[in-house]
């Protein structure tokens, strides 16, 4: 099991043991401070991914807290049951089952909240200090698929300009390694999308309609077990030509089953 230390931010990350095409190495669970302990994202249910959380709280005190960067099974499926010997600890998210319904812009515990919906909609990003814990929406290595849902992929991009205009110093995402140098990566993260779009268009002024055409065309780099997540990145930047009056007559929109 990978631990990420982070010993002058106080922070240790705890990898998951469930890679995968789509959690990449694993799920990192964040364990943050001493005394009144809190744990960003305690990931999938396994039982030595929650003995490692465990052992981490007690070491530095007692659990204050878990907060979720967002509901996918990977970041929350485990958050009952290692708050289950602290019942005094909230769990907080944007939404669910929780004890606590954040909204940007709150503080709780160390941290400050900011939205950054996108991968999900209910996709928050949790700041202490210069440290920002970007769950799904900015990823240690690779790219995250955005989800179709109303203004999603605008969103997206202003989460990240806005991560980007806090100069921070250190990125603790939900897949891969730490991220050193923020500044850097949003930007290449900004640029990829927009790239992404750029040629989108292109592919759409050389007459391509279909799915599987502008699959092809536009993300030929997926390999064909990523080729469901780049559907539905698909469907949102096709929203976002929609609603701002650049997508032509006749394009042929996903049938999502992702």
């Amino acid at each position: 099991m990978a631990r990420l230390e982070l010993p002058e931010h106080d922070i240790v990350g705890i990898r998951a043991g469930n890679p995968g095409p789509f959690t990449l190495s694993g799920t990192n669970s964040w364990v943050v401070g001493r005394g009144s302990v809190w744990v960003v994202d305690p990931g999938p249910a396994l039982d030595d991914h929650m003995a490692a959380l465990w052992d981490h709280i007690t070491r530095r005190g007692e659990l204050g807290g878990i907060v979720l960067t967002h509901d996918h099974a990977d970041h929350a499926e485990a958050a009952r049951a290692v708050r289950a010997p602290y019942p005094n600890a909230p769990i907080a998210a944007a939404r669910g089952e929780v004890d606590i319904e954040l909204t940007d812009g709150q503080t709780i515990g160390p941290f400050e909240v900011m939205a950054t919906p996108g991968h999900a909609a209910d996709h928050l990003a949790y700041l202490a200090g210069t440290v920002a814990f970007t769950g799904d929406a900015v990823l240690g290595e690779g790219s995250v698929f955005v989800s179709p849902y109303p203004g999603s992929l605008a969103a997206y991009l202003d989460g990240l300009s806005r991560l980007k205009a806090r100069h921070l110093s250190v990125l603790c995402p939900g897949h891969g390694p730490v991220v050193d140098d923020p500044q850097t990566k949003l930007q290449q993260y900004i640029s990829h999308r927009l790239d992404r779009e750029r040629r989108l268009l292109v592919a759409l002024t050389n007459g391509k309609r279909t799915v599987d055409e502008l699959l092809d065309e536009v993300w030929s780099d997926a390999p064909p077990q990523l080729r469901p997540a780049a559907t539905v990145t698909l469907a949102a930047h096709l929203d976002k030509l929609d609603d701002e009056g650049r997508l032509p007559a006749g394009v042929e929109r996903p049938t999502l089953r992702f």
